[in-house]
């Protein structure tokens, strides 16, 4: 089965830092650019962050800009969150996307050819 799977979600103290992760299962992220979107209880999804198929090009949201780092290697592509605030409690996907080798995007409406299960990131002192 093709899906993209996240890890790397928990509880964290306000200020702390996580590393979320997301890999493919029955193909390759090669071709892919990734995005990173976010559901916020109450709240309609947000795109966050976004990594172009080279690794080249990256993009943040005002929201995470300076807290949030996209990067990736060959099978992987991680999203490191740090100094969390509770208002970044969500469930956070991963999803993939066939642009050109140095482009990505985020938007929420875009029609991504995978999405992950999610994983939930809970801020709390």
């Amino acid at each position: 089965q093709q899906q993209l799977v996240e890890s790397g979600g928990g509880l964290v103290q306000p200020g702390g830092s996580l590393r979320l992760s997301c890999a493919a299962s029955g193909f390759t992220l090669d071709f892919y650019a990734i995005s990173w979107l976010r559901l916020i209880p109450g709240k309609e999804r947000e795109g966050i962050s976004c990594i172009s198929r080279s690794g080249s090009f990256t993009k943040y949201s005002k929201s995470v800009k300076g807290r949030f780092t996209v990067s990736r290697d060959n099978a992987t592509v991680f999203l490191q969150i740090d100094s969390l605030k509770p208002e970044d409690t969500a469930v956070y996907y991963c999803a993939a996307v066939q642009l050109s080798e140095n482009a990505c995007a985020f938007w929420p409406g875009l029609e991504y050819d995978y999405w992950g299960q999610g994983t939930q990131v809970t801020v709390s002192s």
